[in-house]
């Protein structure tokens, strides 16, 4: 029975021993447990500062491109401008050079051209360009008028300058120049007024009147002189 007994404890030791050592597997010691989390941890820390890095590249590839773009439609602009400003230049020398040029046509008073630029539904801007290269020591004045020919209502209709300036009585635009001069103004189109051609009348001082016909396509598309002088300007607001 005695030895029973104790074959009895040492298998009850065996066991209990066995059972101490499952758990010691299963359930890592304290110390264990601060490792794994110090590892955690830094892992954590190493993703994040990963994180961060690819943000600020992102952000960093974001902006460059935005800069790209920017620097990009600024040169696109600037060159649009420089081109504008070439093909105004070339416009300048070609008017000088017909009208001073050796082999420029003499004449008088003369209205070289007109341009029509629309200001609202009604209202457009005329800058007309008059020159002169015959007797340049005379200085050409009096006054400019415009009338404009057109459809109203499937009807041709003329409107003559106190139409257009809607004032009755309304003074045309003054001029005084030797050589060219631009005269420019404002005049306004009834509702439905589909204009055709634009008569530019010149009353000089002295000397008989001039006038001069557009179609409303030259008046208002690339057939005007381009860029024109702005020296000896007159306007009428």
């Amino acid at each position: 029975m005695r030895t029973l007994a104790i074959a009895g404890g040492v298998l009850l030791l065996a066991l209990l021993f066995g059972a101490w050592g499952l758990w010691r597997v299963a359930v890592p010691a304290p110390g264990d447990l601060r490792g794994e989390l110090s590892r955690t941890q830094e892992q954590l820390e190493e993703l994040q500062a990963q994180l961060a890095s690819e943000q600020q590249r992102t952000a960093t590839l974001s902006r460059s491109d935005q800069i790209s773009r920017d620097a990009n439609r600024e040169l696109q602009g600037a060159l649009a401008m420089r081109d504008e400003e070439i093909a105004g230049l070339r416009a300048d020398v070609a008017f000088y050079e017909r009208l001073v040029g050796s082999t420029a046509q003499r004449r008088g008073l003369n209205v070289h051209a007109i341009r029509m630029q629309p200001q609202s539904e009604r209202a457009w801007h005329f800058s007309v360009t008059l020159t002169r290269n015959l007797d340049r020591e005379v200085v050409s004045a009096g006054n400019v008028t415009l009338s404009i020919e057109g459809s109203l209502g499937g009807r041709l209709q003329t409107l003559e300058w106190e139409d257009l300036r809607q004032q009755p009585g309304a003074p045309g635009v003054d001029f005084s120049f030797r050589y060219f001069q631009q005269v420019r103004g404002d005049v306004f189109l009834p509702e439905g007024f589909e204009p055709v051609r634009v008569n530019v009348q010149l009353d000089p001082e002295n000397g008989p009147d001039v006038e001069q016909s557009f179609t409303w396509a030259e008046a208002t598309g690339a057939q005007s002189a381009g860029s024109q002088p702005a020296q000896e300007s007159r306007s009428a607001e």
